[in-house]
């Protein structure tokens, strides 16, 4: 376990010395806070169809909706140098050659990772937690949100460590992530076609669809298990990848 926290300690520290994060956070932030504002407005000046609606689903929800998009852009970026950058700068064998166990290794990463993915997600959730201070806000919905958005964050982490584990290049990695993540988060509108079962399955494996029912307050534990065994399964890809490589040394 202390190898673990020491590696994702590292990781995080690394990150944040690295200027490309925190241009992610900034650029973010800046783009949040232009559609919270938006969203704000649209609230104090609703149009027909908002009749009825408040506070929390038109700006809260609403920014969840549109964080799930952002996230999905930036991460890519925060991954893609985890592994392939190792191979890239020739430090890989050394990496793998380590007294670590590779569990270790992947887990440790994985969290350092994570840790800083969660402050960019603390400094989201500041801008629906000011509302407190003016109008009153649905608190169980907003932690819905929350916890929707920490799940689809952990499964795009571990998507983009994975896919960093194939490549010595970021940029490649960075741009197959965004691929696996876009056909995953839009996998839904396919299951307008084929039979009933395809568009169950083609259904339950959007990303979107999970998303959606967490922020808008419909909490269950299939879309909490379906998270659960992506981030899993990401993890554990990662960990078989650089076994093999191990081997293959």
């Amino acid at each position: 376990m202390s190898n673990i926290s020491a590696i994702a300690t590292h990781e995080m520290r690394r990150l944040f010395k690295s200027p490309l994060a925190w241009t992610i956070l900034g650029v973010v932030e800046f783009l949040l806070a232009m559609f919270f504002l938006l969203l704000l407005s649209e609230f104090m000046n609703p149009a027909p169809w908002n009749t009825g609606r408040g506070v929390t689903e038109i700006v809260v929800t609403g920014l969840f909706q549109i964080s799930g998009i952002i996230v999905l852009l930036v991460t890519p970026f925060i991954t893609m140098r985890i592994f392939s950058e190792e191979r890239r700068n020739g430090t890989m064998s050394l990496l793998l050659s380590s007294p670590v166990s590779l569990t270790e290794m992947v887990v440790g990463k994985y969290l350092g990772l994570l840790g800083f993915c969660l402050v960019l997600l603390g400094l989201i959730a500041l801008m629906p937690l000011s509302l407190f201070l003016g109008t009153p806000v649905d608190f169980l919905l907003l932690l819905s949100g929350l916890f929707g958005l920490i799940l689809l964050i952990a499964s795009f982490t571990a998507i983009g460590m994975f896919i960093s584990t194939l490549t010595g290049q970021p940029s490649a990695a960075a741009i197959m992530t965004f691929g696996v993540l876009f056909v995953l988060w839009m996998i839904n509108l396919a299951a307008n076609t084929g039979n009933e079962t395809t568009r169950e399955v083609l259904s339950y494996l959007s990303l979107l669809n999970h998303y959606n029912n967490l922020i808008i307050g419909a909490v269950n534990s299939v879309d909490v298990i379906y998270y659960l065994i992506v981030i899993l399964t990401f993890i554990t890809l990662s960990i078989w990848r650089l076994d093999a490589e191990r081997l293959h040394q």
